[in-house]
């Protein structure tokens, strides 16, 4: 195999969630949207899937109480705040900038003074980029399961 166990576990944790998240927002909107395998935010998280799937596989093979796991842990944690805090507020100030350019556009409309600038055309900030707490949940749950999976169908020489 060119996969080694853990890095194998860790891309599969990430595209398992990506593709999950597909039927989870069809069940939970009615809406179908196949883009959202390549977008960030979204039930679940699959940068926690990915790095606690990579986690998983390190614990399993080097032991729990191995430098390397503990490396693991350490940044995982890091990847699940960083998700639910940073990520998450910087898609709130998005989601307030994309309201005051609208605002500010209809204001423009609204005045149609000659001497004011043109409107201002830019593309829309990405509002989903971190996540919910319980997306980071169900993406830690998701790493784990398909870790153990991957462990118990990978072929160890």
């Amino acid at each position: 195999m060119f996969l080694s166990y853990p890095i194998l576990a860790a891309l599969l944790g990430m595209l398992i969630a990506q593709f999950v998240k597909i039927p989870i927002h069809y069940v939970t909107s009615g809406e179908l949207k196949w883009n959202l395998m390549f977008s960030t935010g979204g039930m679940p998280s699959s940068h926690t899937a990915t790095i606690i799937s990579l986690t998983t596989a390190i614990g399993l093979t080097t032991g729990l109480y191995s430098n390397e796991f503990a490396i693991c842990v350490v940044v995982s944690l890091i990847v699940m705040h960083d998700a639910t805090g940073v990520r998450r507020h910087a898609g709130y100030h998005a989601e307030v900038l994309n309201k005051l350019l609208a605002d500010f556009n209809l204001l423009i409309e609204t005045l149609k003074d000659p001497n004011l600038k043109k409107t201002e055309s830019r593309e829309k900030l990405k509002e989903l980029l971190g996540h919910q707490p319980a997306e980071v949940f169900f993406g830690a749950i998701t790493g784990i399961i398909v870790g153990i999976l991957t462990y118990q169908v990978y072929p160890f020489p």
